[in-house]
């Protein structure tokens, strides 16, 4: 039996700006659809602009490696710190913020592989083109697009 892709970090790809980043390690078309992992950093006191949502196809899991990251699962927070672990079952509303005063890092493996990095490069460059606030109505049809369903307006 052959094994496609076997090597470190098959994707090694980042995405995003000083406040927020995404280093794609594996993604779908490196593990064959099963499995997608990221390294997600996150500064201090950076409240995100995108709102909670949920997603039915995948479950994703933090695991804490830096700082902490308080994230909202079902109106619950729950902070999430180095060594610690939280399973997003699907259909569960989540969202995440950096409270602390330490920038944030964390692992976030997706199973199966249903988000990747075309959703986050289509994300920021919506971002970046707008130039201040991005236009809500536009962020949630790429969210949509991308298998997420957005709960609620984006915090203002």
């Amino acid at each position: 039996m052959s094994v496609p892709n076997l090597r470190v970090n098959p994707a090694d790809e980042t995405i995003g700006d000083k406040g927020l980043s995404i280093r794609f390690l594996v993604t779908g078309d490196s593990s064959n659809g099963s499995i997608a992992a990221f390294e997600l950093k996150v500064a201090s006191g950076l409240r995100l602009l995108a709102p909670a949502h949920s997603h039915d196809h995948y479950e994703e899991t933090i695991y804490g490696i830096d700082g902490v990251l308080t994230w909202t699962v079902d109106g619950k927070p729950i902070e999430v710190g180095p060594g610690e672990a939280l399973c997003i079952p699907r259909g569960a509303v989540h969202r995440f913020d950096n409270n602390g005063s330490m920038d944030a890092k964390a692992l976030c493996v997706v199973t199966p592989a249903a988000i990747g990095p075309d959703y986050f490069r289509e994300i920021f460059a919506m971002f970046h083109a707008a130039g201040g606030p991005p236009d809500k109505a536009k962020m949630m049809d790429i969210m949509r697009r991308h298998g997420l369903t957005p709960a609620a307006p984006p915090p203002s």
